[in-house]
């Protein structure tokens, strides 16, 4: 979550992700009805809003990087796109070399003007799948997200709780897989490098983030890069066993 403890901590997360081997790098932008996330980062977007951060500091955190770097994602929500400007956020986005965003409160019919403006810009918008969706909606969907299809594990909301039941999820990710050749990631409550193991032998991607930040909550700085750096190693490696 991006301004959580402060922006300089999260700079510092960033490069101890890219260090520690992420594909691509999720970054919050705090918001104040986050519908879609359990009180993990929930409260880390608190937070966040208290100590001032704002969408155009995160734009600004992620234009500052330097170096060769994994893809950075964004994610939020629509009011705090909409009130920047979607055309300007856009274009805002590609300035600071973002790969694209995750909307989770934009829903398929109502995300034409925002995936047709980062389209514009060479940028990419997963959508999200749940396990409720059903199988022709789900092929809406797919068609229309970009980068990825996002495969929500369990109905509810982010955060580490119980480990998903696999024959389900299984189950989903081949049904969608005779829907689209799109690349598959499945997140929500995800943490433990068993599970990451079992997900990765049949899916494309792994999503873990409230127990991200749990790795690192209270630290600051470097000592916030630490635990992230040593949290996720044994997770990107179980992915890729």
């Amino acid at each position: 979550m991006a301004g959580d403890p402060d922006l300089e901590t999260t700079g510092a997360i960033l490069d101890a992700l890219n260090a520690a081997g992420a594909d691509v790098i999720e970054l919050g932008v705090p918001y104040s009805d986050p519908l879609a996330d359990g009180p993990t980062i929930a409260s880390a977007g608190a937070r966040a809003l208290a100590n001032g951060t704002r969408l155009s500091d995160v734009l600004e955190l992620a234009r500052r990087r330097e170096g060769v770097h994994a893809p950075l994602l964004l994610f939020t929500y629509f009011n705090p796109i909409y009130q920047f400007g979607i055309e300007r956020f856009a274009r805002a986005a590609a300035h600071a070399n973002i790969a694209g965003a995750i909307v989770p409160d934009c829903a398929l019919e109502e995300s034409a003007s925002l995936r047709g403006a980062l389209h514009a810009q060479g940028l990419e918008m997963p959508l999200l799948v749940a396990p409720s969706t059903t199988r022709s909606r789900a092929e809406r969907i797919a068609d229309a997200a970009t980068g990825f299809v996002y495969v929500v594990s369990r109905l509810g909301v982010t955060g580490a709780g119980k480990t998903p039941r696999f024959e389900p999820l299984r189950a989903q990710l081949a049904m969608l897989r005779e829907l689209t050749e799109k690349p598959l990631a499945v997140g929500f409550g995800l943490r433990g490098v068993a599970e990451i193991r079992e997900i990765a032998a049949f899916a494309d991607g792994v999503v873990v983030g409230s127990a991200l930040i749990d790795a690192c909550a209270g630290a600051l700085g470097d000592e916030a890069a630490r635990r992230v750096e040593a949290f996720v190693r044994p997770l990107i490696a179980a992915a890729k066993l």
